[in-house]
């Protein structure tokens, strides 16, 4: 077990490598440049920046310096935003992020593995059309538009109520986290219903199942501790990805709803070319998503013996 965890950290590493040595050299070749903006820095700003970064350096020069920040924890300070350091962006917005998106994937799972296994037990039938015309919309529909039609469903229903029952935009309580987060995790559901279906579909027709009916299981019993046990196994294994896909891919979502998350700063990075943030941001996001995969994979390994042979 120690030699498959090792392994899938090499792996883990080479990966956020990789990830840092294409964004490092992405954003090199992107048209523009930060320094010469008026608006963006001081010209004792600009002088700290060459000489820490050394920008007047050959581009190899640079790639080392980054890199050995980059061991270090040290993703840089902001080029636009004085006196700020891009480990403080994270470490404060990061964590509003997070929160959304762990509401968002416990949405996504439960309605996934619920509305997943009712299209399986209802095969066929008007439950099983139903909800799977709505998987496909789920599925279909970018999140911006969904975004903007529940601000819109949410402004005529609070001036139907007379009152602000969920507010439109913000952040601070627990009312203004569920609409976004539905939003948010609205398309993660549908993949997950299409996964737990067609896995409830073969664990329904397999042999234990019809064995533990033929010995007159209750069908409550066989359902929950021979069906939905195993059929919610491939569910586990994405909900890893699942997790920082959401965590980190919710730019559109706090956006909209004007949410201070780390997502909307990147935003702001990317139109103000602050490459420092960007690149930060960018390791941190792909270094967050390899670990999570990671941690899958262990306890995936602890559940079937069989994954640590691959």
């Amino acid at each position: 077990m120690w030699l498959y965890i090792l392994k899938r950290l090499i792996q883990g590493v080479i990966t956020v490598w990789f990830i840092a040595t294409a964004t490092f050299f992405a954003m090199h070749n992107v048209p523009g440049d930060p320094l010469l903006n008026d608006r963006a820095m001081t010209a004792a700003i600009r002088s700290n920046v060459e000489a820490k970064y050394g920008l007047d350096k050959h581009l190899t020069t640079q790639y080392v310096i980054y890199l050995s920040n980059l061991v270090r924890g040290d993703f840089g300070i902001s080029f636009t935003q004085e006196n700020r350091e891009v480990n403080d962006i994270i470490r404060e917005h990061f964590p509003v992020s997070a929160i959304l998106g762990i509401l968002a994937v416990m949405f996504a799972a439960a309605g996934g593995v619920l509305w997943g296994a009712l299209t399986a037990l209802y095969r066929n039938r008007m439950p099983d059309y139903i909800i799977m015309f709505l998987v496909i919309l789920g599925i279909s529909v970018p999140s911006f538009v969904v975004a903007a039609l529940s601000q819109l469903a949410l402004v005529n229903f609070n001036s139907f109520a007379g009152r602000t029952v969920l507010p439109v935009a913000g952040w601070g309580t627990i009312y203004h986290m569920i609409v976004p987060a539905m939003v948010l995790g609205l398309g993660t559901m549908a993949y997950l219903t299409r996964l737990m279906r067609s896995s409830m579909l073969e664990i329904i027709s397999s042999d234990f199942v019809r064995t533990a009916k033929a010995k007159g299981l209750p069908p409550a019993r066989i359902f929950t501790r021979h069906q939905l046990r195993n059929a919610i196994l491939p569910v586990v294994t994405v909900l890893g990805p699942a997790i920082a896909a959401i965590t980190t891919g919710g730019f559109v979502v706090e956006l909209v709803f004007a949410i201070p998350g780390l997502g909307r700063y990147f935003v702001q990075a990317v139109q103000q070319l602050d490459y420092t943030v960007i690149m930060g941001t960018t390791v941190f996001y792909g270094a967050f998503l390899v670990f999570m995969v990671i941690v899958v994979d262990v306890i995936y390994g602890l559940i079937d013996p069989r994954v640590r042979l691959k």
